[in-house]
């Protein structure tokens, strides 16, 4: 399209690019109507962007039909020239539409196709994603989640899950529903290990969805989760369900670990050996400070610090990644470092980490150009052990004599 004039009167307000869908708001100003639904979404107040004049509560946008015709016309007689068509776009989605699709979820014969609907109406755009959870349509898929769970019918639940996922918004009615509800946890929990047709697909929008809930539950509701549920997001990391998937499952579970209870479950589930695992396969960078963050929480506690020790692999990748990640995952790591130089520590343990080149790391912290109090940390840790550390050639003489025990 370069060198290409664009008539001015094609060209939205807004966004300054040609309108797909032109509307035209009370005081005669034309928008494009995906632009102007979004700057009222976000405004604190209803006026006009053009004129500044406030506009009524419940004013309409009215349909530019001509000058639609015009832009489409335009488009395609510079179609040589590089302009993509306009397509006349879908009507708009109402309360009154909402409500049938929601009605017919009841039917079984029809339910797969209106959630297929439905999904169809989210990713057209914003207004149709807020006009379904106004009308409810959140609450109706909720529902019909857990009626599947509770027959054990998977049909349709991989395009509910997809559904709540893209409609989701932490509203207050949101919060309300989701805040204490046990039945939709156990729910989640069936769906995490739901053999459908397309189980991966279903896996992940069940994890997606599980992270927008814990997000909004209640200190109740996390406080009582089951090792069911907490076993399906260490299964989801196992068995590397989806990239989305996994990180979803280090949100939730990074989420929900400062309750002892949770913590101790994760633990039972295996869930340090396979963060361990999952971190010698070399994960992009989000993905190893999530790793980290957990192991920080988990190796809080005695079982979760056995755990880690018993993994062969531990201490060489936590040496590793010292120093060649980011300032994050060098906190968590050194203070696991630091918990278990504390309290649970032997004498194969100090030897392992001089092996394994622990002890070179935290003397090259020292020297590294990094935050102050990591290299406070790194010299409490080689304060703890200095005795059995002096022989070590990594160790400078002036390490062991200005830092005193």
């Amino acid at each position: 399209m370069d060198g290409i004039d664009v008539p001015q009167y094609f060209i939205c307000p807004i966004s300054l690019q040609i309108m797909k869908d032109p509307v035209t708001v009370m005081t005669g100003i034309t928008y494009d109507r995906e632009s102007i639904e979004q700057w009222f979404l976000t405004a604190k107040d209803t006026t006009c962007p053009v004129t500044k004049q406030p506009l009524e509560r419940d004013f309409v946008l009215t349909p530019n039909h001509t000058l639609r015709r015009l832009i489409q016309a335009w488009c395609a007689a510079n179609a040589t020239n590089g302009v993509d068509p306009i397509p006349t776009p879908k009507t708009p989605l109402d309360r009154t539409h909402v409500l049938k699709l929601i009605r017919d979820l009841g039917v079984a014969q029809l339910c797969q196709k209106t959630l297929q609907k439905m999904e169809a109406f989210c990713r057209y755009n914003e207004r149709n994603r807020k006009c379904m959870v106004d009308a409810g349509a959140a609450k109706a898929i909720v529902f019909l989640i857990i009626r599947c769970f509770k027959e054990n019918k998977s049909c349709g639940v991989e395009e509910a899950l997809r559904v709540l996922h893209l409609i989701w918004s932490p509203t207050s009615e949101m919060k309300i529903l989701f805040q204490e509800n046990y039945n939709f946890i156990d729910a989640l929990t069936w769906a995490l290990s739901c053999e459908t047709e397309n189980h991966v697909a279903t896996r992940t929008n069940a994890m997606l969805v599980t992270k927008d809930v814990v997000g909004v539950a209640s200190q109740n509701l996390l406080e009582r989760l089951k090792f069911e549920f907490l076993n399906g997001l260490v299964r989801t990391v196992r068995e590397k369900i989806s990239q989305a998937a996994m990180k979803a499952a280090l949100y939730v579970l990074i989420e929900v670990s400062p309750w002892g209870r949770n913590k101790w479950q994760m633990i039972e589930a295996g869930a340090v050996f396979e963060l361990i695992e999952m971190e010698l396969e070399n994960p992009e960078k989000k993905m190893t400070e999530l790793i980290f963050c957990l192991l920080g929480h988990l190796c809080s506690c005695a079982d979760g610090r056995a755990q880690f020790l018993g993994h062969a692999g531990s201490m060489p990748m936590l040496s590793k990644r010292i120093l060649r990640v980011s300032n994050t995952t060098d906190d968590r790591a050194l203070h696991i470092i630091s918990l278990i130089s504390k309290f649970s520590v032997t004498n194969e343990v100090v030897l392992e980490m001089l092996r394994v080149g622990t002890v070179s790391k935290l003397c090259m912290v020292l020297q590294a150009d990094c935050a102050k109090y990591l290299k406070e940390k790194a010299k409490d840790i080689l304060r703890l052990h200095s005795k059995e550390w002096n022989n070590s050639p990594c160790i400078a003489v002036y390490l062991l004599t200005r830092y005193p025990r």
